[in-house]
């Protein structure tokens, strides 16, 4: 018997720690965790201790003899990472530390989601250590609360890890607390010996293709946050009269999109989707959603467990048409010889399967079309979207691709917009304009491209290395800004704070901000439980910031 991850992970990496034979892989340590779509058992060398179970925060893992029929798949892409991947059984060693001083460090961390909280967990373990926590919000967690799919629950278990580190003592949350705002960069490294900025990339690329800017053309982290109840986006309206929702892109967050607008509401309703999109999406008259992505099967951006799980929509064929699966000149080559890298080859194996499936009248559809890309998005009289204009690709040589003279047309009203995330300049801080990151080196905020280190500023998650990777890369990305920031500490190279950061409450309250601490949280996050027990849901998201403040306690003080 052998165990099994599955379409849950994370990528966390807890596993790996955990296990006595070094079976679980990629590791932190190997190039291809920074790319790898999940984590993989190898069937030969686990020796079915069960550690890896217990660890998981988000329950991904099972014994192959009680695995769930829906994840029965899974069987066979863990046993396929091994096609092409040897490794070696042992102990994974972790090098120990640097020796700290005694005197205390303040850390201010800008950020409450995982990249911030992956940090925090580090930092936290010594006790010389005080961590800061701000957010702009009243509530942590991030994309882990505001982007995960609602239907992705398993995912959302890694909260408890996050959890765990805001209980720690030397653990302090400054909550709707904006930065540049109740309080500036400069104040902050005046308080702190490290100010440590992890908040994401919040904003959509762009298409640049005329119309994208027409009624009915939607970014998807808008309507992510919207289904998500993000007090941002919990307002907009969106139309959903149409039988054809065209997304642009095809990574998860375009598969969440899709599965979203296809999903029967009443299984969603047991989930944590925001009230408001539970009604919409329950007088909807999507049938039909269109995936388009601008290269073949091989590049398509979208994870092995996102696309198979596809399969377990209820009443929702997944189309895809053979003859749209074309491969590049290389790709074609080595499936050819049977040298075709393991996770491509499961992604274009998966793809035949559905488009081996025959479809089922009156079911909605989920229709992907690959080498494919908008020309312009066209709108009626009225200046809504009536329309996507297409073109056909081809691939040229090295992957690279060119477009055709083959076009086509999608009568649609709305155009999801899917193409990858961005970052923007912070307030006081140097900025790459060409890659949308805060210049930095091993997490050290340089005072610009290939310059000199600011002392005591750090950044990791996505304003680190731009929108890559999900909350395993995340996981790293924090531990090396804290790996760093520990260096630096026992190194005596972190400048002394000239101010105490115990005045930082009265100061952003008399600048307006309602802050809400550790207690004020947990009454939001119970009263939120409270309401979605008595629903037979996980929780009732509050989507409105005054609430939030009011049921935290907050008039005008702190909670």
């Amino acid at each position: 018997m052998t165990h099994i991850i599955t379409r849950s992970c994370c990528n966390d990496g807890s596993c790996v720690a955990v296990c006595p034979v070094n079976c679980i892989h990629p590791t932190p340590d190997e190039p291809d965790f920074l790319t790898a779509e999940m984590l993989y058992i190898d069937p030969e060398t686990c020796i079915d201790c069960g550690a890896c179970v217990d660890e998981c925060p988000v329950s991904a893992i099972y014994p192959d003899d009680q695995l769930p029929e829906k994840e029965e798949p899974f069987l066979q892409i863990n046993a396929d990472y091994y096609k092409d991947h040897d490794v070696e059984g042992g102990l994974v060693r972790h090098p120990k530390g640097p020796q700290l001083p005694s005197d205390e460090l303040r850390v201010a961390i800008v950020g409450a989601g995982p990249a911030a909280f992956y940090a925090a967990q580090e930092l936290v373990k010594k006790s010389q250590v005080k961590v800061d926590m701000f957010d702009r919000l009243p509530t942590p967690y991030g994309l882990v609360r505001a982007g995960v799919s609602p239907d992705h629950a398993q995912t959302k278990g890694v909260e408890t890890t996050f959890a765990a580190v805001e209980k720690k003592r030397n653990f302090t949350y400054h909550l709707g607390v904006e930065v540049g705002e109740h309080i500036t960069h400069d104040e902050l490294r005046d308080r702190y010996g490290v100010v440590l900025y992890a908040v994401g990339a919040a904003h959509d690329r762009r298409l640049d293709v005329p119309g994208e800017d027409l009624a009915g053309s939607i970014a998807a982290t808008d309507f992510v946050g919207w289904y998500n109840g993000h007090p941002d986006h919990a307002n907009n309206t969106y139309d959903l009269s149409g039988e054809t929702v065209v997304v642009i892109g095809n990574g998860n967050v375009a598969l969440d999109v899709a599965r979203i607008l296809v999903t029967d509401p009443e299984e969603l309703a047991s989930t944590d989707i925001a009230d408001h999109a539970l009604e919409a999406l329950r007088s909807s008259k999507v049938r039909e959603v269109v995936v388009i992505g601008r290269r073949g099967i091989e590049h398509g951006a979208f994870t092995n467990g996102e696309f198979v799980s596809l399969a377990d929509l209820d009443g929702v064929d997944i189309v895809v048409d053979e003859a749209d699966l074309i491969l590049s000149d290389e790709a074609a080559a080595a499936e050819s010889d049977d040298t075709l890298d393991s996770v491509i080859a499961t992604k274009v194996r998966l793809a035949r399967e559905f488009a081996a499936k025959p479809q089922t009248e009156g079911n909605r559809r989920i229709v992907f079309r690959f080498l494919t890309s908008p020309t312009e998005i066209v709108g009626d009289a009225d200046g809504r979207v009536d329309a996507v204009n297409l073109v056909r690709n081809e691939y040229i040589g090295g992957g690279k691709i060119t477009p055709t003279e083959v076009t086509s047309r999608i009568e649609t009203g709305m155009v999801v917009r899917s193409i990858g995330y961005r970052s923007q300049p912070i307030k006081d801080l140097p900025f790459d304009d060409e890659r949308h990151v805060v210049p930095n080196e091993d997490s050290r905020v340089l005072d610009g491209p290939g310059g000199d280190p600011l002392p005591g500023v750090f950044v990791a998650g996505w304003i680190k290395r731009g929108p890559t990777g999900g909350i395993g890369r995340n996981r790293l990305c924090g531990e090396q800004a804290a790996t760093s920031i520990l260096a630096d500490f026992a190194n005596g190279v972190l400048p002394t704070p000239s101010v105490d950061s115990a005045d930082v409450p009265e100061l952003v309250g008399s600048r307006g901000a309602h802050r809400v601490d550790l207690e004020g949280w947990k009454k939001i996050d119970a009263a939120e439980r409270e309401s979605g027990k008595a629903a037979g849901r996980r929780r009732v998201k509050f989507i409105s910031i005054d609430e939030m403040f009011s049921v935290a306690g907050r008039a005008g003080g702190d909670a």
